[in-house]
C-alpha cells in the first residue's frame, strides 16, 4: 500500500483537471477582470510566449477577483476606478519567486510536496485534454491571445489537490493522522486580524498578505473572541465593487455586506452616502450602476430553500448573530472554520477539505483565538511521514 502511494506522479492528480484559462502578459486589468466574469475559474493565469524562436510559453502568475478588489483599494485607484481598470496585467502580478512552478507529468508526489513545502503554491503541469479551446484563447481588444506553443494546455495543482489525495490514502498514515494538531505542533500563532469594529480599509494589506498567504483576516472583539473573517476565498467569489464597500464600512459591516447572496439594502445605501462625503465620484457612478442590477440581502436571507451548510462558529449569547446558510454562489460566507487544539490532524483535514478553504482557525472554549492551522503544516507532517516510508 506505501509503495503505490509512493508510486504515483503528479500526472495522477491531474486526471479530469480542467485546462488553465489564460490571458497574455499584454493584457489589462480590465480584460482579466472581462475574462474572471465571464469563466467558472476563480483564477485567471498570465503568460509570456515566445514563439519566434525557442517556442517557450511560461506562467508566470496568477489573478483573482481579491487582487482586482485590493488595487481598487488604493487611495489613487479609488478615486478613478475605470482608469485603474486600464493599467496593465503586470500591475496585479506579485514579484514573491517560486510560487509557480512548471513541472514534468512524471514529477512525483514525494517530489511536488517538497516543491510545496518550498514556497510553490501552484505546480504547472502539461496536459492532453478534450476540452475547447476556449480555456485558453480570449479574444480581447487589442490584445494577442495567448496561443501555447504546439497546441499544449496546462493544468495547475495546488495544496489543497494534494491534501485530497492523500486523505484519500490517509489510513497509510496511521497513527500519525489521529494526532492532535497540538501535539504535532502545527499551530500557528502569527495571524492577521482586525476589530470587529474598526474600519475596514485598515484591513486591505491584511487582505492582500492572507490572499500571498492562503490565510485569512480573523475579525475579533475587544476581548480577542473570534466573531468571523475577511476571506480572500468568500471575496474571490464577489464583484470588483466590494472595494467599494471596504473603503466606507467597518469590519463588522463589511463581513454583513459579503455574507448573503446579495448586500443588505441599508448597507449599501451607507456605501453610497460615504461614496458622496468623500466625493469619490468614480467609484459612485461604478457603484450604482453595480448596485442597480444586484439583488439585496434582507433579514429573510438566511431562510432561503437555497442548501443548508452548518454555522461555522456560535458566538457567545448570540451577539453579532449571522444567518443560517450560505448563498449558491459565494460558497463561503463571514462565519470562520474552526477547530480546537485537541482536534485531530485528519478531522481537520476533512473540515478545510469540505469548505475549500486551506486553513481552520484554532478556538479555545470561550471562542478566544489561539492561531491557525493551514495545508503547509498539515503537508510538513505527511512530507516527513514519507520519507520515513521511503527510508524503510
Amino acid at each position: 500500500m506505501a509503495a503505490r502511494l509512493l508510486a504515483h506522479d503528479v500526472s495522477d492528480l491531474c486526471l479530469g483537471k480542467p485546462p488553465l484559462t489564460s490571458l497574455p502578459i499584454s493584457a489589462t486589468i480590465r480584460h482579466a477582470l472581462t475574462a474572471l466574469k465571464s469563466s467558472d475559474d476563480t483564477h485567471i493565469t498570465i503568460w509570456t510566449c515566445d514563439h519566434s524562436s525557442t517556442h517557450d510559453c511560461r506562467c508566470v502568475g496568477k489573478i483573482c477577483m481579491v487582487d482586482i478588489i485590493c488595487y481598487l483599494c488604493k487611495q489613487d485607484n479609488i478615486s478613478s476606478p475605470s482608469l485603474a481598470l486600464s493599467s496593465p496585467v503586470s500591475a496585479l502580478l506579485t514579484h514573491v519567486p517560486g510560487l509557480i512552478k512548471h513541472v514534468d507529468p512524471s514529477y512525483s508526489l514525494v517530489e511536488a510536496i517538497d516543491l510545496m513545502m518550498n514556497g510553490a503554491q501552484n505546480l504547472v503541469v502539461p496536459i492532453k485534454s478534450k476540452f475547447s479551446k476556449r480555456k485558453q484563447l480570449w479574444q480581447l481588444p487589442s490584445t494577442a491571445p495567448t496561443i501555447h506553443a504546439g497546441g499544449r494546455e496546462f493544468c495547475w495543482l495546488t495544496q489543497e489537490d494534494v491534501m485530497r489525495f492523500l486523505l484519500s490514502s490517509v489510513g497509510l498514515f496511521s497513527p500519525t493522522a489521529a494526532y492532535s494538531i497540538e501535539s504535532l505542533g502545527i499551530i500557528t500563532t502569527e495571524i492577521l486580524t482586525i476589530n470587529y469594529h474598526s474600519p475596514a480599509s485598515k484591513a486591505v494589506e491584511a487582505i492582500s498578505t492572507s490572499l500571498a498567504e492562503l490565510t485569512s483576516v480573523a475579525v475579533i472583539d475587544n476581548d480577542g473572541v473570534l466573531i468571523g473573517e475577511i476571506s480572500p476565498f468568500t471575496l474571490t467569489y464577489c464583484d470588483e465593487m466590494v472595494a467599494a464597500a471596504i473603503m466606507t464600512l467597518s469590519a463588522g459591516d463589511l463581513m454583513a455586506y459579503i455574507d448573503c447572496g446579495g448586500p443588505p439594502e441599508d448597507i449599501t445605501r451607507v456605501v453610497e452616502t460615504r461614496l458622496k462625503e468623500r466625493n469619490l465620484k468614480g467609484m459612485l457612478d461604478e457603484f450604482a450602476i453595480y448596485s442597480s442590477s444586484i439583488p439585496y440581502c434582507n433579514s429573510s436571507c438566511g431562510s432561503s430553500d437555497e442548501e443548508s451548510v452548518p454555522l461555522a462558529i456560535t458566538t457567545r449569547s448570540g451577539m453579532y448573530n449571522r444567518s443560517e446558510r450560505y448563498s449558491a454562489r459565494i460558497m463561503r460566507r463571514a462565519e470562520a472554520i474552526v477547530c480546537h487544539p485537541g482536534s485531530s490532524l485528519v478531522a481537520v483535514m476533512v473540515q478545510a477539505i469540505a469548505h475549500r478553504v486551506s486553513y481552520v482557525w484554532v478556538i479555545e472554549e470561550d471562542c478566544s483565538v489561539v492561531g491557525i492551522v493551514k495545508f503547509s503544516g498539515m503537508l510538513k507532517v505527511f512530507q516527513e511521514h514519507l520519507e520515513r516510508m521511503i527510508d524503510v
